[in-house]
Parts: C-alpha cells; sequence; structure tokens
C-alpha cells in the first residue's frame, strides 16, 4: 500500500492501515460470509461494475 497511489477498500472504514498522502476509497459492500449463491451473485456483480468503473472514477482514459 505505501507505494500505492490510491488505495481501494472495501468497508473497514477505520479498520484499514492508513498511510499519509494516500487517495482513500472505501467502498461498503455487504459481507457475504455464511450466504449462500442467491446472496451472493449480486455481491459480485456489484464488486464487477464498481471495478469497470473505476478508470473514469479516477480520471483515466480507456485504453483504445
Amino acid at each position: 500500500m505505501q507505494a500505492s497511489d490510491v488505495v481501494i477498500t472495501m468497508g473497514c472504514g477505520d479498520a484499514c492501515p492508513y498511510f499519509p498522502g494516500k487517495r482513500y476509497l472505501d467502498r461498503k459492500l455487504e459481507d457475504p460470509a455464511g450466504q449462500g449463491v442467491a446472496a451472493v451473485r449480486p455481491i459480485r456483480d456489484e464488486i464487477e461494475r464498481r471495478i469497470r468503473g473505476l478508470p473514469a472514477e479516477l480520471g483515466i482514459e480507456a485504453a483504445a
């Protein structure tokens, strides 16, 4: 994390390690632990949606 420009976490808030000067994006997601496949799939799909939108959110142009 120390060499990163942006640190993306998934709901750990204050429990996550912190390095001054880094940009942090905390993504709160439902915890899939102990849930069945039907409950986990929407969480998985939300993670994918967020990852696909990340370049635009960070101001990075998509590769041609």
